[in-house]
């Protein structure tokens, strides 16, 4: 099997070409990044021993020319992990995430279509159902979709595209809604990374509101598992939702690192709400349990440690993020070879 996957220099899409070269041996991918801010190809040096199996292009996936070049390869099948996907920076600006998350889409989309794709699979987010009250059930794949922040509504827009793509042409195509992933090579802007890290810092650890706004939280290597699935065996046209079933507050994450770390709850600092943030995200994913047999291997507690572990024994990694360094990463690997 060949793949072209999108996006497989960030957190979830590095994990999941790493996951795909280390589990399945006949499987070789062509990764299309074109390492914006939250791309880093330090994470994929561990795919080097793998050789020819996986090849890295650099470039946008808005870039119809490139994608109809890579797409006359024939690959199996494409993976669109390719996002801007920052909440805060699509509330300052949300050109890059329409840009990006919908055209970037329908490029990829109108190319499928036109060299015959086998399969497309979208990697979408439970953001796109909106918010949940305390009481609420959680988001099954029949939730209207009510994205609250530009990023959200970005990937909505995304994700009826593909629907219509089905509906329209007949293409074969599969929507993965995932929660709230947390891992290795998570960009350190997030919630986990960003707490870890700025307390081995001393630094303040920021909260928004009340700390009260509750996700759920799944290890990626569990997300990787379950969109390889979805990908072989995935009914055409349909979403899955995929979710830990680990509902925390935001507030008792930050805390459980601070205790995992030993440090005091004095560096938490609480600050202004963001615009529209969503209180409660809940997913059922008892759709891809049933259909695909499915289930989460990594207990929140494992995954915590697992994670908190790695990003002590990775400072360097995540320090070069902070400084801003690894932006050169590839350029320096590039000029050895």
């Amino acid at each position: 099997m060949k793949l072209l996957v999108t996006g497989g220099c960030g957190f979830i899409g590095a994990n999941f070409v790493l996951y795909m070269l280390e589990t399945h041996p006949e499987v070789s991918l062509i990764n299309l990044d074109l390492l914006t801010y939250a791309g880093n190809f330090e994470n994929l040096q561990d795919a080097e021993p793998y050789g020819e199996r996986h090849r890295f292009v650099r470039g946008d996936i808005g870039d119809r020319k490139l994608v109809d070049d890579l797409l006359s390869e024939r690959p199996d099948a494409v993976i669109n992990f390719a996002a801007e996907s920052h909440v805060d920076r699509s509330i300052i600006d949300s050109s890059a995430f329409v840009r990006t998350n919908v055209l970037g889409t329908q490029v990829l989309l109108d190319s499928c279509r036109a060299h015959g794709i086998g399969r497309f699979v979208q990697i979408s987010t439970d953001e796109v159902y909106g918010t949940l009250g305390p009481a609420d059930s959680a988001f099954t794949e029949e939730h209207h979709l009510r994205p609250n922040s530009p990023y959200a509504a970005s990937k909505a827009s995304a994700d009826l595209l593909v629907r219509a793509y089905h509906k329209t042409h007949g293409m074969d195509v599969v929507v993965t809604r995932c929660s709230n992933n947390y891992g290795p090579f998570q960009f350190p802007e997030k919630l986990i990374p960003l707490m870890i890290s700025n307390a081995l810092q001393d630094k303040e650890l920021p909260v928004y509101g009340d700390g009260m706004n509750v996700r759920d939280w799944i290890h990626v290597t569990d997300h990787c598992r379950a969109v390889d699935l979805v990908l072989r065996k995935g009914a055409s046209g349909h979403t899955y939702n995929v979710g830990g079933n680990n509902e925390h507050p935001n507030i008792r994450i930050v805390k459980h690192i601070l205790s995992r770390l030993g440090k005091p709850e004095s560096l938490l600092r609480f600050v202004k709400d963001r615009p529209g943030h969503d209180r409660r995200y809940a997913i059922d994913a008892s759709k891809l349990r049933t259909d695909l047999g499915w289930e989460p291997s990594i207990s929140f507690e494992e995954g915590m440690s697992q994670t908190i572990s790695w990003y002590i024994e990775h400072e360097t990694w995540w320090q070069r993020i902070k400084t801003g360094q690894y932006l050169t990463y590839y350029e320096t690997w590039y000029g050895n070879r």
